[in-house]
C-alpha cells in the first residue's frame, strides 16, 4: 500500500516537472515575445508535455491500484448501480367484435352525417361556433 503511495506521490511530481517544462521557456523569459519558437523552446516544450502525459497516466493507474486495494481490505464500499425495476407488460385490451365496434361507432357517423348536411344547405361556414369572417366584417 506504502509503495503504491509513493508511486502516485512520484508520478504527480513527474506531472508537476512536465508542466514547469513546458511553461519555463516563457516563464523565464528564454523565448523571445512575439517571436517563432526557438529550437532550445520547441524541445522544452514538447518534452515537457511527454512527461507531463506520462505522469498523468502514471497517476490515474496509481490511484486506480489504490482504489482497488482499499476495496480488497474492505476500506471502502463499492456503491452497486440500482437495477431499475423492469416495467410490467400491459395486457393486450380484449378483443371485441366488428359488432361491438360498429354499434360503438354509429351516433358518431350519424352526428357527422347531419353536421355535413346542414353545412351544405346553410352556406353559413362557422368553425368552433365562431361567426364567419364576411358577418363581422358586415357588424361594424
Amino acid at each position: 500500500m506504502i509503495r503504491k503511495f509513493v508511486g502516485a506521490v512520484a508520478a504527480a511530481l513527474a506531472f508537476m516537472a512536465g508542466l514547469w517544462l513546458t511553461i519555463a521557456p516563457f516563464a523565464l523569459g528564454t523565448q523571445p515575445e512575439n517571436a517563432d519558437w526557438t529550437d532550445p523552446t520547441t524541445s522544452e516544450f514538447f518534452t515537457g508535455l511527454g512527461v507531463a502525459v506520462v505522469g498523468l497516466i502514471g497517476v490515474a493507474a496509481f490511484v486506480a491500484a489504490i482504489h482497488e486495494q482499499l476495496v480488497v481490505r474492505g476500506l471502502v464500499a463499492v456503491r452497486q448501480k440500482q437495477a431499475e425495476p423492469e416495467p410490467e407488460p400491459v395486457a393486450p385490451a380484449p378483443q371485441g367484435s366488428s359488432a361491438e365496434l360498429a354499434s360503438l361507432l354509429a351516433p358518431l357517423v350519424e352526428a357527422l352525417r347531419e353536421d355535413l348536411n346542414n353545412a351544405g344547405r346553410g352556406g353559413d361556414h362557422r368553425q368552433n361556433g365562431k361567426p364567419a369572417l364576411a358577418g363581422v366584417e358586415e357588424n361594424r
